[in-house]
């Protein structure tokens, strides 16, 4: 699986005065989708500290299209850009209810060993799960 969807309604709490999404928002959007797609290959990031792997950030882009408001019930789509290594690479379309293009984005994670606190390479289990 290189593709997954995740849907989420903007809360009134994510949105500024005028009723627009913080533009901060936008990563919390993208770790939702991120950490949907592991959960649909049956991993969790609970599963991966406690095996001893933990996925900092590394790298985040968004560039905004449109403005998503209150109410509106967001698809959050992520896509694996590439067989991790010892990063792993996702792009993200995040797409209102009317079909219209909110933000697209980026962001890169690193594999780390929370003993050594270094990089490492990605679990063969999350390997395996993508098929590779």
């Amino acid at each position: 699986m290189t593709k997954s969807s995740t849907k989420t309604r903007v809360r009134y709490s994510e949105t500024d005065q005028m009723g627009v999404v913080y533009h901060g928002n936008y990563a919390q959007y993208f770790e939702l989708g991120r950490t949907e797609w592991l959960r649909k290959l049956g991993v969790t990031y609970k599963d991966m500290e406690i095996s001893g792997i933990m996925l900092p950030v590394i790298s985040l882009n968004c560039n905004f299209i449109k403005s998503a408001i209150y109410d509106d019930v967001l698809t959050i789509e992520t896509f694996l850009k590439k067989e991790p290594m010892v990063k792993i690479e996702f792009e993200y379309k995040v797409i209102n209810q009317n079909d219209e293009i909110i933000c697209t984005g980026s962001s890169v994670l690193a594999f780390m060993n929370m003993k050594t606190m270094k990089p490492t390479r990605c679990p063969d289990y999350l390997l395996k799960s993508l098929g590779f």
